[in-house]
């Protein structure tokens, strides 16, 4: 049993997944990164998965790591520590399916790193991202320098990360980190709304432009369009295509299979 996250299939195929350490600002500690680890690679390989929310218990998101299970460690535990939680960010990173971050609060440090692995990710009017490592001798280890310049620049990211400021959501907004921000009451049933909308879409074609869109953005435009043809080329002689074309055709809803 999950002591540290809760997962809830909140409609076929949709899944909630939420930090559930509210007593500790649901700050990533060693259970919480093995939990998601197993999560992940559990689900991974599952077809039926066609979307997944990840959100926070209570006022906080994610407070980033557990300062006070650190505190004292030696350098090899935090080392090992640390090995766990890159394993964790690798796996939340290799999911196929659509990942969307519903960001209710604070997201610090380790909390704004898996933000920044979800695909895109939607706000709380009182949330709050930002990356303080360098105000405790270190920086982020979870890809958070290289995600967070991929979607706001390398002269806004280099003052976040030098700074440790923190941005509250309308500046996330307009940044680029977030691409809405809600009323706290309402972030997570629109988050959902969204989240059903994209399940419903056809699965082969929501992975290979997940697919697409990560591997092209890191590659020469030629590259990137040749990426897209090869998925293209797969897609239309698919099982979904015919079904959704004839769908589109009589007028009714798709019952895409993911063949």
């Amino acid at each position: 049993m999950n002591q540290t996250i809760a997962v809830e299939e909140t409609a076929p195929g949709l899944l909630v997944v939420t930090l559930s350490r509210p007593e500790a600002a649901n700050s990533l500690n060693t259970a919480m990164g093995r939990e998601l680890l197993a999560l992940w690679l559990r689900i991974a390989d599952d077809e039926q998965v066609r979307a997944v929310v990840l959100t926070g218990a209570g006022r906080f998101f994610c407070a980033g790591a557990d300062l006070k299970e650190r505190d004292g460690m030696t350098d090899a535990a935090w080392g090992e520590q640390h090995r766990l939680f890159e394993d964790m960010i690798r796996a939340q990173l290799a999911c196929p399916f659509p990942l969307i971050a519903a960001i209710n609060g604070a997201a610090m440090g380790g909390g704004a790193e898996m933000a920044l692995a979800c695909d895109f990710a939607w706000a709380s009017e009182t949330a709050r991202i930002g990356l303080p490592e360098a105000g405790l001798g270190i920086i982020p280890g979870l890809g958070g320098t290289q995600l967070l310049t991929r979607a706001v620049g390398e002269r806004r990211a280099a003052e976040m990360l030098m700074s440790g400021a923190p941005v509250d959501a309308a500046e996330a907004l307009s940044v680029g980190i977030v691409n809405r921000v809600c009323p706290p009451e309402a972030l997570l049933p629109q988050v959902l709304e969204r989240a059903a909308l994209i399940a419903a879409k056809a699965p082969l074609s929501v992975r290979a432009l997940k697919r697409v869109v990560r591997g092209g953005a890191v590659l020469p435009l030629d590259r990137a369009m040749a990426l897209e043809l090869e998925a293209y080329n797969h897609l239309f002689t698919t099982q979904d295509r015919r079904e959704g074309v004839a769908a589109f055709n009589k007028k009714r809803s798709p019952d895409f299979k993911g063949r």
